[in-house]
């Protein structure tokens, strides 16, 4: 699947207080590159299925070229091998939010040195993105750390400083 990713993103502490998760993903990730990125990632939706994804990522910060597709186990099998590196263990929480969007909050690694929290909204277009406040959907105590486009703040700059 072809698309084009348009998000913001934040550095957070713990789950958003007060709000129920509408889906729980166990995920784990590698990186077969960082430049350009092509990672592997293991998407298993609590009481749903499990989803294998090949993913490409154009350059960009607000908004990049994504391509992902689905591998059967052995390829992921293969490339995880290839990668000889243990995997970044995320759970990510979708939160609804007003106007159709949804809030991702990610436990990166949690109980190994350096674990932390990260969130994101995905947007149709860069104009919404740009535009859009977290006051809207009540996080403006919460979303206070943007990160979006600030370098070291991705998660294959996490993977080269812990995993490289």
């Amino acid at each position: 699947m072809y698309r084009m990713e348009i998000e913001r993103k934040w550095m957070v502490t713990g789950w958003p207080e007060g709000r129920t998760p509408s889906q729980v993903y166990q995920m784990d990730q590698g990186y077969i590159s960082v430049r350009p990125t092509v990672r592997i990632r293991r998407e298993a939706l609590e009481g749903g299925p499990t989803a294998l994804v090949l993913c490409f990522k154009g350059a960009g910060t607000l908004s990049r070229e994504e391509i992902e597709t689905e591998i059967d186990a052995e390829l992921f099998g293969k490339l995880e091998h290839l990668i000889g590196k243990p995997l970044i263990r995320k759970e990510r929480r979708g939160y609804p939010l007003p106007g159709g969007l949804t809030l991702e909050v990610n436990e990166v690694d949690h109980g190994q040195p350096g674990a932390f929290f990260y969130a994101e909204v995905e947007f149709a277009t860069e104009d919404q993105a740009r535009a859009w406040q977290p006051a809207e959907a009540g996080l403006q105590d919460y979303l206070t750390d943007e990160v979006t486009g600030v370098p070291g703040a991705s998660m294959g700059e996490y993977w080269e400083r812990t995993r490289g």
